[in-house]
């Protein structure tokens, strides 16, 4: 028997759609009948998406966001609750990256990955969870029947790699956000998850593999390969799917082995 998983009729706001694995998990749940909200700082390539998302029969809508300034995040937060509806689906994705010895981070480059990487994404759940609450209070409108959110940490938030620790430890501290959020926000029908990527070949980082540190970086990995961000499909629609309702404060590794 075919087991399909139908979003129709679900609206995604995927922060930092507009690259890498932002864009692909907006192009996932858009293939899979949600109307999706393309949030993050660069528009025109948001714009673009949108385009791409529409010549394939899908709904998008596009949204400013820079996840350090909270104003920002309520409104665009807002903005796209009057234009596409209620939010059921948060890809709570906006990242940064810093590569340099412990000894070498200075307050501006401490600052910029936690304020990105941990308290951007608490107040994005944050006040996309407040709405979905409220609905199921039925203190606002909407038909609420189960959020979802899925925080994306990393497999370094789960295992320390050398040269970014900062990074590590910001999305260390997503998986314990992750855990905290589904447990005061799971007797509202709101499922809250983590999911932590290994190695993914994007746009950002495509360089990186041809250079001799980078082989030999994949050299030292358990299948010597990378992975592509396709390679997070399943995982990302298992945890969106109307079906995932028992899946609750989840930390899913999709990392090929790696942080075995």
């Amino acid at each position: 028997m075919a087991y399909d998983i139908d979003l129709s009729g679900r609206v995604a706001f995927v922060t930092g759609a507009s690259s890498g694995l932002g864009a692909q998990f907006a192009r996932v749940l858009s293939r899979a009948g949600a109307g999706v909200v393309l949030a993050a700082r660069r528009i025109e390539r948001l714009k673009t998406l949108r385009a791409e998302l529409e010549a394939e029969g899908g709904d998008a809508h596009v949204v400013g966001l820079d996840v350090t300034d909270p104003a920002s995040i309520r409104a665009a937060v807002a903005h796209a609750e009057t234009e596409m509806g209620a939010i059921d689906i948060l890809v709570n994705n906006s990242g940064v990256g810093a590569t340099q010895k412990l000894t070498e981070v200075t307050p501006e480059i401490f600052d910029h990955v936690m304020g990105t990487n941990t308290r951007g994404a608490f107040f994005v759940a944050q006040e996309v969870a407040k709405r979905m609450i409220a609905r199921s209070k039925g203190e606002a409108p909407g038909t609420f029947t189960g959020g979802r959110i899925v925080n994306i940490a990393s497999m370094a938030g789960l295992r320390v790699s050398p040269g970014i620790g900062v990074y590590c430890i910001s999305k260390a501290a997503v998986v314990q956000m992750t855990k905290a959020m589904a447990l005061e926000w799971g007797r509202f029908g709101i499922n809250v998850n983590a999911l932590c990527p290994g190695y993914i070949d994007t746009e950002i980082n495509h360089h990186v593999w041809q250079t001799e540190a980078g082989q030999r970086l994949v050299a030292s990995m358990p299948r010597k390969r990378v992975g592509k961000p396709e390679d997070l499909d399943v995982a990302l629609l298992m945890l969106c799917a109307n079906q995932s309702h028992f899946i609750n404060g989840a930390v899913i590794s999709a990392d090929d082995g790696q942080a075995v």
